[in-house]
């Protein structure tokens, strides 16, 4: 058996390669690309011997790699070479460096000497890369970017709030939604408060048609009133410096709205494509976005998750408990993928008003005392299980089947 440790970085990788007696066998920085994994490829082979058997097979049986991350062109490489490929939590990586450096020294070719005597002597408490397939690898590059766009975009839309406080609260009395349309038109036109008492109300209507509003003339009217009213204000040098603020904000949401509506096209189709579509789009909650960010962060690999309690841990919707002596308390987990539990809650929330079987156990937990979040999070981790049970049988969402168990115990 030969153990890897891989201490990557951008443009070099810091690799060491040990025995099963933790005896260390070659060491070398590497560079980045197609030289650095021919050099790898060849100090294993060395390392391994004439004797080995060259079967990709026996490769990936007797050679562990360990390395702190799972993706990107190296990685692949890894993989398909054969190798057996474990992804280390830098969390798990940080507290095992402990372990063998108490002084708390720390450097590249260490670390990658702790990755080797880590995949050495814990491989099997840790999870190697999932096989994922090229069709989910793509759902969640664009799935990943889309909901980037979206967090991008919040910021943006704060930036602008805050700066409007400070210089022209009238917009913000106004304007509902800053990152609308028909706002974002009239901000750019008239970005301070003296150009906003000037818009007619044939400017604001005609925003107002182009974003697709309602009753467009009484809103223009109840626009154009607040924006003539009487605010506070500011100087008018700072004013105009806030405006080209504004300008700058306007002109950056534009452009995110454009991206975030052109990438969710792209994640409809991507998805769409998937084998797996249908069953995830069978479940309560789940639309095309949502449950395209729901294969992204789980993968398709069915065989990655040995139970649906595997799926639940790795989702964190289900509890961790801390018992010493005579105290045990029981609390959410709060290390998680934020993408993956954005999306599961969401889920949850929505599935309230399509399932009546997700309603029934929500209001349970309720009754039970249950806060919000948590009744929230248990269904969460119910409608986890329910994904699992379908994508291990390859069936679609029955509601009967689904709530059976629950129906059951509700009626006993």
């Amino acid at each position: 058996m030969l153990f890897v440790g891989d201490d990557w970085a951008e443009d070099h990788h810091d690799v060491e390669v040990m025995d099963a007696s933790g005896r260390r066998l070659a060491k070398a920085r590497l560079p980045e690309g197609v030289a650095g994994i021919t050099r790898l490829h060849a100090m294993i082979g060395q390392c391994l011997g004439d004797d080995v058997d060259v079967d990709v097979d026996d490769v990936a049986a007797r050679v562990k790699i360990g390395i702190e991350t799972d993706r990107g062109p190296w990685v692949q490489a890894l993989v398909a070479a054969g190798y057996t490929v474990h992804a280390v939590n830098p969390l798990q990586a940080a507290r095992y460096r402990q372990r063998l450096a108490l002084s708390g020294a720390k450097s590249d070719a260490a670390d990658a000497h702790m990755l080797a005597d880590m995949v050495r002597t814990d491989s099997h408490q840790l999870r190697p890369i999932a096989g994922d397939s090229a069709e989910a690898e793509a759902v969640k590059v664009v799935t990943r970017m889309h909901k980037t766009l979206i967090w991008e975009r919040t910021r943006a839309v704060q930036r602008l709030r805050h700066a409007l406080r400070e210089y022209f609260p009238a917009a913000l009395a106004a304007f509902e939604d800053l990152d609308a349309a028909d706002t974002l038109e009239l901000l750019a036109k008239a970005p301070d408060p003296a150009a906003a008492a000037r818009l007619s109300i044939s400017q604001i209507s005609a925003a107002l048609k182009r974003a697709r509003r309602r009753n467009t003339a009484a809103k223009a009217t109840a626009i154009q009133a607040v924006l003539r009213a009487e605010h506070l204000g500011q100087s008018t040098v700072v004013t105009a410096a806030y405006a080209a603020s504004v300008r700058a904000l306007v002109a950056l949401l534009v452009t995110l709205n454009e991206q975030v509506k052109a990438l969710q096209g792209q994640v409809e189709a991507h998805f769409g494509r998937h084998p797996d579509a249908e069953i995830i789009l069978s479940q309560p909650g789940l639309g095309a976005v949502l449950g395209a960010r729901v294969l992204a962060e789980f993968g398709d690999d069915h065989n990655r998750y040995t139970s649906a309690k595997a799926r639940k841990n790795y989702a964190a919707t289900s509890p961790i408990t801390r018992a010493s002596g005579k105290k045990k308390t029981v609390a959410a987990r709060f290390v998680h993928n934020d993408r993956l539990i954005d999306a599961l809650m969401t889920q949850a929330f929505t599935a309230l008003t399509a399932s009546p079987g997700a309603r029934a156990y929500y209001d349970r937990q309720r009754a039970r005392g249950a806060t919000y979040n948590a009744a929230l999070r248990q269904l969460a981790n119910r409608l986890v299980g329910i994904l699992h049970g379908c994508l291990k049988t390859g069936t679609r969402y029955d509601e009967a089947t689904a709530w059976s168990h629950h129906l059951n115990k509700a009626a006993a």
